[in-house]
């Protein structure tokens, strides 16, 4: 062969390379750097969990939400640092609307910042919950495609049970928590946001076997952990990185008011009053750990150890969306409700309802609170303003929106109470999150 038989071939060569390569990334549809989509409280009217037999009163919501946050503490005891949402009836928090397939099909997934895969129910169900809205059904959809067990890395990349089917097909098996599973195959799709936005060959789970606490106003959930699964990571390559943010509206406001959420172009956190921190990295990528230091109350610092050792555990915290409370370790949470107690004064309200909770009953209580400063390992301190940190689950009654852990762990939760009227970065490339003082009622 002479030279110039040879270099066509090796321009045939690659090319076919470069085309298989383009053809297993997920790509945009609408062309686009970035994006957001409405972030659905589950008791809001626009909500497919609104107006059910299981429609929680602010009371059942304040308690769930505390016993759901003590779930995924004492999973990370059981499971090491692996932090993986509870799903449990009724529990979504927020939920994303989106659509799938061609002709494309409305999906409203529970938004769920530790975990990663991005699943929903699909047909044949062979042992599914019972669902209201229509089940996906793959064969009705012309971008739908298996993903093979040769296909790596994509059958290999999800952090769970794998294995390959009798149909040489990638199975899943994914829990998260006592019997709660989803189980099936994995897949690439068209996922569409909204009303336009499209990125072809996403891979998720379609979920043949979905069991236990799942119920019927649950479609599935959107995985935005730190794993190459997750959809933050997966949209990413289109996207041009791997960021996204959101901001997310008090406990208190209008149930009609959307949260918001932001990809790639326009997620990002930055300017004059922004703090950012770092991330934590640990065996399990999928969590997004911070490392907090202590919380003052007032003038008065309260270190997150009593030990006499000036260091503190690295990561010692993760920020879940998905939950409202902060969870503390107990030592520390005691130290913390007793400067409380002498920082308000008046005397805590005794409710059988609400347990041991410190509460108080009057309605100027948020003015007798102080401001919260929880302080990081680089040195930075986030405000947490009363509305954040006492929470009304009856009429007239305030509540400490903080809780201890279980007994023993060492680990503690910053949930979305905190999170409230915050707009929050996370730059999965650098390993950074950011925060910004928001109205997020007004700024969506």
């Amino acid at each position: 062969m002479n030279i110039m038989e040879f270099v066509p071939s090796i321009s045939t060569f690659l090319v076919t390379l470069i085309s298989i390569y383009l053809a297993n990334l997920p790509h945009l549809a609408a062309k686009t750097d970035g994006f957001s989509v409405d972030l659905i409280h589950r008791n809001s009217p626009l909500s497919p969990l609104y107006n059910t037999p299981h429609q929680e009163t602010p009371l059942t919501h304040f308690k769930n939400g505390f016993e759901r946050a003590r779930s995924r503490i004492n999973r990370l005891n059981s499971n090491g640092n692996n932090p993986q949402s509870d799903v449990l009836a009724d529990n979504g928090e927020h939920i994303m609307k989106f659509s799938i397939g061609n002709p494309p099909m409305d999906i409203y997934g529970i938004v769920d910042t530790g975990s990663d895969l991005v699943w929903t129910q699909c047909q044949p169900c062979e042992q599914c919950y019972n669902q209201k809205n229509p089940i996906y059904n793959p064969k009705s959809s012309s971008t739908y495609t298996d993903i093979t067990c040769n296909d790596s890395p994509n059958c290999h990349d999800l952090l769970g049970t794998v294995s390959c089917s009798a149909q040489s097909l990638c199975s899943y098996t994914y829990g998260y928590g006592s019997n709660d599973l989803t189980q099936g195959v994995l897949a690439k799709e068209t996922f569409t946001f909204n009303g336009g936005v499209s990125f072809q060959n996403i891979v998720f789970g379609c979920g043949h076997n979905n069991t236990s606490g799942f119920n019927e106003n649950e479609m599935g959930l959107v995985g935005l952990g730190g794993r190459k699964l997750s959809l933050v990571s997966q949209i990413g390559s289109s996207l041009g990185n791997r960021k996204f943010s959101y901001c997310l509206v008090p406990f208190h406001t209008d149930p009609t008011i959307v949260s918001k959420m932001y990809f790639g172009s326009g997620s990002e956190v930055t300017g004059k009053g922004v703090i950012s921190i770092p991330l934590v990295q640990k065996e399990d990528k999928t969590p997004y750990f911070i490392t907090v230091t202590g919380i003052s109350v007032g003038n008065k610092f309260i270190p997150y150890s009593n030990k006499s050792s000036s260091s503190v555990l690295e990561g010692n915290m993760f920020i879940d969306s998905g939950v409202p409370p902060i969870l503390l370790p107990n030592d520390f949470y005691n130290r913390m409700e007793q400067e409380v107690k002498d920082a308000i004064k008046m005397e805590p309200y005794q409710d059988p309802d609400l347990g041991t909770q410190l509460c108080y009953k009057s309605n100027k209580i948020l003015d007798a609170i102080p401001i919260l400063l929880v302080h990081f390992e680089n040195g930075a301190a986030i405000p947490l303003v009363p509305s954040s940190t006492f929470i009304p689950p009856k009429e007239d009654v305030f509540c400490f929106a903080m809780a201890p852990t279980p007994t023993g762990a060492d680990i503690g939760v910053f949930g979305n109470f905190a999170q409230n009227n915050f707009r929050i970065g996370f730059d999965l490339d650098k390993q950074v999150v950011s925060f910004e003082q928001a109205d997020c009622a007004k700024n969506n």
